[in-house]
C-alpha cells in the first residue's frame, strides 16, 4: 500500500510542515526561520553553501541570504535574494520573489532587502516571537532590534510580543520521525554510501596486491569519487579513513599515512542526498584476509552489533541498544583477555565499574538525518519531570553525579545509528597480539513496528562476506 505521503508533491510536503508549525506556535504567535549565512573560506572563496536544515526542512529552498516567517494563521512569507541579471551570471540562476511563492507553496515571497522594514510590523500584535535559539549568530540581536521599533509603537496602541521561545523543540520533534518520503531518501543515500565503501575495499586489496604505494588519500578519493558519481551533492561529513593504529583515534581524518599489507583499515563514511545524511563505518583488512586476532576482536564487535540490531524495535529505549552493546562486550573482552577477570570481577563487575571503558569509549548510536548527528531528545518527553522515573548515580570512572531521566521510547519512523567498536592501544596487561587493533561496525536503522530496517546493509559486514569481497 502505498502511503499517502508518497503521493504529494514535495510543495505539498513542505507547506504541511509550514501548517504542522502553525499551529504549534498558536494564533498569535510568529516563527521566524533563517538559512544558513555564507562563510569566507580563504580569500575570494566561500565554503560550499549549505541550507539550513531546519529552513530546508520547512521549504525545500537551496539559496543563501533567505528567511521563512510563519504566523500562526497558517501564512508563510519567504524573503529571498530579487533577481539580478549581472549577479546570476556570476553566481548562478535566482529563482526570485515573484516565483517563489508558486514554486514554493509560499503565500508570499519578499526581497531579502526588506526583511528588516517588514518584520516588526508583522511582530506588532503578536504574544510570541519563535526562533532557533543559538544557531544564527547575530539573530538574537536582530530579533532585539525588531522588538525594540515595536515597543516604540506602544504609545498608538500596538502589543508588543512578551515571549521569546525557542523554535528547535517543534521542530527537533516533527523531524525525528521521518515520513516516507525522507525514508526514501535515506535509503539511497545509504545504498551509494555501501556502493562507496566496496569501492574502497576493492581498491584497497587490488593496489596492495598490485605492489603498488596505498595511502589513506587513495581510499578516501574512491570515496569520493563514488559519491558524486551516484548523484549525491557532498560527503555527510568528513570522512575518517584509519590504517592501523590510526583507526584507534575516534575522530581521524583520512590523511598521507600509508596502508601497510597486513593492517586493518576502519573507514567511517556517508554521503550527503538531498539534505539527508547516511553513516556507515566498516573495518576490513588492507589485504583482504583478517589474522587470527583480528577476527577474534571483529566477531566479538558484530556480534555486540547484532545484540544491539536485535534490541532496536518500537516500544524500546534508545538506550537499550547500547546496553546490549555493552554486555556483550563486556564478556567477549573477558574470554579474550583483554580484561583480567583476576582484576575486574565478572561480567555484571565489568559493567558496573565500566571497566570496558577502557577499549569502548563512545554511545552505541545517534539519531540520523538531516545531521549526521541529528536533532531530536534522547529523554522520554512523557517522562522527563517524572520524579518516580529519575535516578542519580555516581559515575564510577569520573566521579560525576549523573541525573538520570528516562530514555527515549522508539517510534516507526526513527532513524539512528548502531554502531559498537573496540580500540585497543598498547598498555599494560594488554596482549601485544591486539596491539593497535581499532573495529567499528556501523549501520543506519530505521525503526519499525517489529524491529528495525537496516539500510546501509549493501555492504556487508560478516568477515567471510567481506574476505570474499576483497578477492572479486
Amino acid at each position: 500500500m502505498t502511503s499517502p505521503i508518497a503521493s504529494l508533491t514535495h510543495a505539498d510536503l513542505y507547506a504541511q510542515r509550514r501548517a504542522a508549525v502553525a499551529r504549534a506556535i498558536g494564533p498569535r504567535g510568529l516563527a521566524i526561520i533563517p538559512t544558513a549565512l555564507e562563510r569566507q573560506r580563504n580569500r575570494d572563496s566561500d565554503f560550499l553553501f549549505r541550507a539550513d536544515s531546519y529552513f530546508y526542512y520547512l521549504t525545500g529552498f537551496t539559496e543563501p541570504h533567505a528567511c521563512l516567517v510563519i504566523t500562526g494563521d497558517g501564512r508563510s512569507t519567504l524573503w529571498c535574494q530579487p533577481k539580478d541579471t549581472e549577479r546570476e551570471i556570476w553566481d548562478g540562476y535566482r529563482l526570485g520573489p515573484e516565483a517563489a511563492p508558486a514554486a514554493l507553496g509560499l503565500e508570499a515571497a519578499q526581497p531579502i532587502g526588506t526583511l528588516d522594514d517588514q518584520l516588526p510590523k508583522m511582530l506588532e500584535n503578536q504574544e510570541a516571537v519563535f526562533y532557533p535559539f543559538a544557531i544564527h549568530p547575530g539573530l538574537e540581536s536582530r530579533v532585539a532590534g525588531w522588538l525594540n521599533k515595536v515597543r516604540d509603537r506602544v504609545r498608538y496602541g500596538a502589543l508588543c510580543p512578551e515571549r521569546q521561545l525557542d523554535l528547535c523543540g517543534i521542530l527537533d520533534e516533527m523531524r525525528l520521525i521521518k515520513d516516507a518520503q525522507e525514508q526514501d531518501t535515506m535509503r539511497r543515500a545509504a545504498q551509494i554510501s555501501a556502493q562507496a565503501h566496496i569501492r574502497a575495499m576493492q581498491t584497497s586489496a587490488a593496489r596492495l596486491r598490485a605492489g603498488q604505494d596505498l595511502r589513506e588519500y587513495h581510499l578516501d578519493a574512491e570515496l569520493l569519487h563514488e559519491f558524486r558519481k551516484q548523484g549525491s551533492q557532498y560527503p555527510a561529513y568528513s570522512s575518517i579513513v584509519a590504517g592501523g593504529a590510526n583507526a584507534c583515534v575516534l575522530h581521524y581524518r583520512a590523511d598521507a599515512a600509508p596502508i601497510r599489507d597486513g593492517d586493518l583499515v576502519l573507514i567511517d563514511a556517508g554521503c550527503e542526498l538531498d539534505g539527508y545524511a547516511s553513516d556507515i563505518t566498516r573495518t576490513f583488512p588492507a589485504n583482504g584476509r583478517f589474522t587470527g586476532p583480528q577476527r577474534a576482536v571483529y566477531d566479538l564487535v558484530l556480534a555486540s552489533q547484532e545484540a544491539a540490531v536485535a534490541a532496536t524495535h518500537a516500544g524500546a529505549r534508545f538506550t537499550d541498544p547500547h546496553e546490549a552493546t555493552v554486555a556483550v562486550l563486556s564478556q567477549g573482552l573477558l574470554d579474550l583477555g583483554l580484561l583480567d577477570k583476576n582484576q575486574v570481577g565478572t561480567v555484571q563487575d565489568v559493567i558496573e565499574r565500566r571497566a570496558y571503558f577502557q577499549f569502548y569509549m563512545h554511545r552505541t548510536g545517534h539519531w540520523l538525518g538531516m545531521d549526521v548527528h541529528d536533532c531530536g531528545s534522547y529523554v522520554e518527553p512523557s517522562e522527563v519531570n517524572d520524579p518516580g522515573l529519575m535516578s542519580v548515580r555516581k559515575d564510577p570512572l569520573s566521579g560525576e553525579t549523573i541525573t538520570q531521566r528516562p530514555s527515549r521510547i522508539l517510534r516507526p519512523g526513527m532513524v539512528l545509528t548502531i554502531e559498537p567498536g573496540l580500540y585497543i592501544r598498547p598498555a599494560p596487561g594488554v596482549p601485544e597480539a591486539f596491539h593497535n587493533i581499532g573495529i567499528r561496525i556501523e549501520d543506519d536503522a530505521i525503526v519499525t513496528s517489529s524491529g528495525c530496517e537496516l539500510i546501509s546493509r549493501g555492504v556487508p559486514v560478516a568477515a567471510l562476506e567481506i574476505e570474499a569481497l576483497m578477492r572479486a
